[in-house]
């Protein structure tokens, strides 16, 4: 015999969820300063100054925080494209698409989140003169590294998939509606 479900657990799960969420924006927030100051760090290189002086603002912990939503998008992604249950992502096309949206994504923040902060004369970068920039607001010579951010920051927030066990063909038929003799 099932037993009522009680009331307060919806508000419990949402609580947990808002709370996890919370701690993912602290994690991804440290982590995009840390990987900002390596990166700046190793710039250093190129120009030969060999203190490898690393560099980043304040104002940066909270739009590399954002990356604690790139896995719920991710997964909301998934299941929006695949409604069949028997039809499962690849690991391979399943890197790739969410490399690509979050890349795109990051690009989409890094442009307004910047234009917002240089409206108010505070924007912690410009690529003004640099190679592949928009207004001085993003670099597409980035994507490579914002591919690979966007899945750390995935990784880091519990976006990491459950590989799912192989079905064979009459598995497969059974989930369709079809008897495996069909």
């Amino acid at each position: 015999m099932d037993r009522p479900v009680p009331a307060h657990t919806s508000s419990m799960k949402t609580t947990a969820y808002i709370q996890e969420t919370g701690k993912n924006f602290f994690k991804c927030g440290i982590a995009g300063w840390c990987l900002e100051v390596i990166f700046t760090s190793a710039e250093s290189v190129m120009l030969h100054d060999w203190r490898l002086i690393g560099r980043t603002s304040l104002l940066m912990f909270p739009i590399y925080g954002m990356g604690a939503l790139l896995a719920p998008i991710g997964r909301g992604v998934d299941r929006w494209l695949h409604t069949d249950p028997a039809e499962q992502l690849r690991p391979a096309d399943r890197i790739l698409r969410h490399g690509m949206l979050y890349m795109v994504l990051i690009f989409v923040v890094e442009y307004f989140a910047g234009s917002w902060l240089r409206s108010r004369g505070i924007c912690p970068w410009d690529y003004t003169g640099r190679h592949s920039n928009i207004n001085g607001l993003i670099r597409l010579d980035f994507a490579p590294l914002w591919f690979g951010a966007g899945l750390l920051f995935e990784t880091i927030a519990g976006g990491k998939p459950e590989l799912p066990a192989r079905q064979t063909a009459g598995k497969r038929r059974l989930l369709r509606g079809k008897s495996p003799g069909d």
